[in-house]
């Protein structure tokens, strides 16, 4: 998935010797909550709006650069790579050096999700699974293997949590035979955390417990 195309450049990074005053007003003009910073033309990284406040208008930049954050990605970094790197430093922009560390612009983070919308995991019809199992009993090949074996396709997979030795799944798999998928995952001692519409298993139980209900207040 190339984001070259995404590479914004309508926003200059400001200089070290420019003034704190410039970065507050372009953090006024803008809503981004990092602004890229420079000296001669050589990236340093950069500014966060919540450090800036901190600071007298009056001074340059360069009394700054202790706040400065070095995050940035390659042009060529993967998508996927992209959005971790924006969340791990809580930003809505991330500039784009090229191999020679030449500045070449900033991607949005808007547009990178936009872009993780676009793919099968959202795009295409299914059904959205959560399964839980222990972390050392859990393995891919095993998930794909029971989702295959009823004629089902994953459309995504991922971690989508690990804690106290228990790993969570989340997969996108096609509505063919969705709720056979279900079920073979609860014979191989998956638990299903989030299952679908189509779920037998939890109507059936849902239905048997009204029944008790209903024979206990006879």
């Amino acid at each position: 998935m190339p984001l070259r195309e995404y590479i914004i450049n309508d926003i200059k990074p400001l200089n070290i010797t420019d003034k704190v005053s410039d970065l507050k007003m372009m953090f006024n003009e803008l809503t981004y909550s990092h602004i890229p910073i420079e000296n001669n033309s050589v990236y340093l990284g950069c500014i966060s709006e919540t450090d800036v406040h901190c600071f007298d208008g009056k001074e340059t930049i360069v009394d700054c650069t202790h706040s400065l954050e070095g995050f940035f990605v390659r042009s060529d970094t993967n998508w996927l790579d992209v959005l971790e790197t924006f969340a791990q430093h809580s930003c809505n922009i991330m500039p784009v050096l090229d191999r020679q560390n030449t500045y070449l612009g900033y991607y949005e983070l808007n547009d990178i999700i936009g872009r993780f919308n676009e793919t099968p995991f959202f795009s295409e019809p299914g059904g959205t699974l959560i399964i839980e199992k222990g972390i050392q009993d859990y393995s891919f090949s095993e998930i794909s293997q029971i989702v295959e074996s009823n004629d089902a396709k994953i459309l995504g997979a991922f971690i989508s949590k690990m804690e106290d030795d228990v790993v969570q799944v989340t997969l996108k798999i096609g509505d063919s035979g969705l709720n056979d998928v279900i079920q073979t995952f609860r014979r191989y001692s998956y638990n299903v955390i989030s299952g679908h519409e189509e779920d037998t298993y939890i109507e059936n139980l849902k239905e048997r417990s009204d029944y008790l209900d209903k024979y206990l207040n006879m």
